[in-house]
This record gives structure tokens, sequence and C-alpha cells, in this order.
């Protein structure tokens, strides 16, 4: 007796056709194509999941330099003394603290500048 497994095999394919829902043309209908398509899109799905944080991060390092210097300095300077400072916020916080909260970012921007000259008074030995 031939066994074929056409169930399994049926309810492969229309999972295939099912996530390739909203494609145009025969790239919906036909499995062969529809399954060429959902496996390039998985592809780039998964290229942008990563890009994606990249992206995010130039954004908040952008809004930050911007908030930064209409305090008075600049993003690298300002992180530099975050980091003096040992205050662990990221940039991501910051980023929104620079949008909504300017206070509270003039706040953190002093908290930085006192470490920077902290850091910078203290003698090259110690």
């Amino acid at each position: 007796m031939r066994v074929t497994n056409a169930p399994a095999s049926r309810k492969r394919r229309q999972r295939m056709v099912k996530a390739a829902k909203g494609f145009r043309g025969r790239r919906s209908k036909l499995y062969r194509y529809a399954s060429d398509a959902v496996d390039h899109g998985l592809k780039y799905a998964f290229r942008d999941r990563r890009a994606k944080k990249r992206t995010f991060r130039y954004l908040w390092q952008i809004r930050i330099n911007a908030a930064a210097r209409a305090a008075g300095t600049t993003y690298s300077r300002f992180i530099e003394g975050l980091k003096a400072a040992q205050c662990v916020v990221d940039r991501k916080i910051l980023s929104d603290l620079a949008a909504t909260d300017a206070p509270a970012f003039a706040a953190l921007v002093e908290v930085a500048q006192n470490a920077l000259k902290a850091k910078t008074s203290k003698p090259a030995g110690a």
C-alpha cells in the first residue's frame, strides 16, 4: 500500500499559503510562490529586528545631543560626565527625559558637569 502523508502535507502547505495572506498575485495563492515569498519575508524580519535596535539607538543619541547642546554641553561630554558620576541611565530614558521633562534633564546635565569638573581637578597619580 502506498503511503502519501497527505493530511500533514496539505496542512503544511495551507499554513504556508495562510502566512502569505496579503501578498499580491500568485504569491498569496500558490504554494510554490507563497513559500518563496514567506521565506524571503522572514529573512527580512530577522534582519530588521536587529536593524530596528540600531536605528532607535541612533535616534536617541540625536535627541540627547540636541537637548545637551541646548543645555550648553555636547553629547559626548554629557555621557562622559554621567559615567564619571556613576549615573546609570540608559539612552532610551535620557531621550525621553530630554523630550518630555526638561528640568529633570537639566539636573542630569548639572550632575554630569560637576562630575567632569571633579574628574579634571583630580591629580594625575590618584
